[in-house]
């Protein structure tokens, strides 16, 4: 297995809208692992394969406490979703910046799992919303593009701020 790069925002690769996987294999099934161990070095509860520059439609979650509840999406696709909540995201690719966001509440998903084989989730609380804030990934869009103008443009001057710091 190994660690890769994360994009960060505002990098554009991560407005790529990802392509959906053709095929379930060996490949994919190295990809997933490495992606699994990206995220929880990082460390995270989820990571779209857009964040690692690969464009295809692939997620990976643990909102486990324990790191035993990783669950794989490929070609992922909410196929409900209903009420309203709002909660404080996070986001690998914009580090260190946390913003309340609001998305549904509930939505059921469905997709392939490592094996190619497809289920069907229903997700309320933590997964609900990590589900939708990866597949927006997929989909070319990052969670602070949600906030007004004002907010999104502190953000963009900490996150260069915070560059140069590095640098």
């Amino acid at each position: 297995m190994a660690i890769l790069n994360i994009l960060h925002y505002p990098d554009e690769r991560l407005h790529n809208v990802a392509t959906p996987v053709e095929q379930v294999d060996d490949k994919l099934r190295q990809l997933i692992d490495d992606m699994a161990e990206t995220m929880y070095a990082a460390p995270g509860i989820g990571l779209a394969a857009t964040q690692v520059d690969v464009h295809k439609r692939l997620v990976v979650i643990d909102v486990s406490e324990d790191k035993t509840g990783l669950t794989t999406f490929i070609n992922p696709r909410i196929v409900e979703a209903d009420g309203k909540t709002t909660y404080e995201e996070g986001c690998l690719s914009v580090p260190g910046i946390y913003e309340e966001v609001e998305r549904a509440e509930h939505v059921v998903v469905e997709a392939l799992d490592r094996d190619g084989k497809p289920f069907r989730l229903e997700a309320d609380g933590l997964l609900a919303i990590c589900i939708q804030h990866e597949i927006d990934h997929l989909d070319g869009k990052v969670f602070v593009e949600k906030l007004s103008k004002l907010k999104l443009n502190r953000i963009l001057t900490r996150l260069k701020k915070n560059q140069r710091k590095t640098l």
